[in-house]
């Protein structure tokens, strides 16, 4: 069972429910928000009022205005966040980014620790995987649209991901929704100059999409990664997600974020991405202006794609001054 967004006639976010490749928009014209809100303050799983909605009858998917499968009204109260070296194959990836010798890089030590205790088995937490912050809902980019660099980017780079849909109900209780395919748009030669600068690496824009799959996902996730250049594939590799693909637990992943309380405040929405192993960067690909970025998963609707576009210079930024 999948939800998508799309925009109303008067500009609002509206929920369908997919079904192949139309989309059955629901007759009272509520967003995914609403929907699921009313789900958490009834007591009903998300699938209950799906199941209890009226649906209308299909449009084509391609001939709507698509949002991403989750907003809020406020974009401010929308919370992009993601988690590094989770997966099995993103230590080597990364380590080869800030390796200087034989001696352990923190990458590497970072990684260990998850392997060793990011899935814990009993009531007490396992360990803290890497963690950061990649903006607001003003920074998402809808699927099927730009995702813009800055013009100070180094690099543009993707990164196939699995995200997190979470809804924080009215008592503070974070619940999710479900999962979607993920864009965690990066600057990696930024993040290679030194491993601190990660934090500035990740406040990029990001894109998830185009579909909100309901419900707990497969234990091993596989999809495809691509690039279009004029038409035509220019790059593009496998990858592979899910809890048996990872060092991490969903939920020690959950638990670490959610132990904020300034990540459970009612109403927010967050999109929490899990982490890669797979990206061009790390075959020596760059990416241009102009390129199409195309990342599915099997199982987790239609693709998601987004054509890359730099912004244009800008001067330095100034601050200014209030005179007391």
């Amino acid at each position: 069972m999948h939800l998508v967004q799309f925009r109303g006639a008067s500009g609002q976010a509206c929920c369908a429910l997919l079904d192949g490749a139309l989309a059955r928009p629901n007759r009272a014209g509520d967003s995914t928000h609403a929907l699921a809100m009313r789900a958490i303050t009834t007591g009903q799983s998300l699938a209950q009022m799906i199941a209890a909605t009226d649906w209308a009858a299909g449009v084509p998917l391609d001939g709507l205005d698509l949002l991403p499968p989750l907003t809020h009204p406020d974009p401010t109260h929308l919370h992009g966040t993601g988690t590094g070296l989770t997966h099995l194959g993103s230590a080597k990836t990364r380590s080869a980014m800030h390796a200087t010798g034989a001696e352990e890089t923190d990458s590497m030590r970072m990684f260990r620790w998850g392997l060793e205790g990011g899935r814990p088995d009993g009531a007490e937490p396992g360990t803290e995987p890497e963690w950061f912050y990649k903006g607001n809902g003003h920074v998402v980019a809808a699927p099927g649209a730009a995702i813009p660099a800055p013009d100070f980017a180094l690099d543009a780079g993707e990164e196939p991901e699995l995200a997190g849909l979470y809804l924080i109900g009215p008592d503070g209780t974070p619940f999710r929704l479900g999962f979607a395919v993920a864009n965690e748009f990066s600057d990696h030669v930024l993040e290679k100059r030194n491993y601190l600068l990660l934090a500035h690496s990740k406040l990029r824009p990001f894109s998830f999409g185009p579909a909100l799959r309901i419900g707990p996902p497969p234990d091993d996730i596989r999809g495809q990664s691509r690039i279009l250049r004029t038409g035509q594939e220019v790059w593009a590799k496998p990858f592979a997600t899910g809890e048996a693909n990872m060092s991490h637990s969903f939920a020690n992943l959950e638990h670490h974020h959610f132990k904020y309380g300034l990540f459970r405040q009612p109403g927010d929405v967050h999109v929490h991405m899990f982490g890669t192993a797979t990206l061009s960067f790390a075959d020596g690909f760059v990416c241009q202006d102009g390129d199409i970025y195309e990342i599915s998963a099997e199982g987790f609707g239609p693709p998601l794609r987004n054509v890359l576009r730099f912004a244009p210079k800008v001067q330095k930024t100034r601050v200014a001054v209030i005179q007391l």
